[in-house]
């Protein structure tokens, strides 16, 4: 009960986006998929100075079960 209205609603939602497309920018979604020309590295680069490359000093201390309390 009362889901009839709900359900009226959206198939007629459904159905003006099945049969009445919007007007689409055609040059806009080719210059978004296209790229902006940054590659990852620059990408990486802007970052650099919060990534942590002393990844071996940690390894046995993310292993499960190593992990102890502070000592007070």
């Amino acid at each position: 009960m009362g889901r009839g209205r709900a359900k009226a609603k959206q198939t007629k939602v459904a159905r003006e986006l099945k049969y009445h497309s919007p007007n689409t920018d055609l040059a806009a979604l080719q210059r978004e998929l296209g790229g902006s020309g940054k590659s990852d590295r620059d990408f990486d680069d802007d970052y650099k100075e919060y990534v942590d490359d002393d990844d071996e000093d940690h390894d046995a201390d993310d292993r499960p079960g190593n992990w102890a309390p502070p000592a007070r």
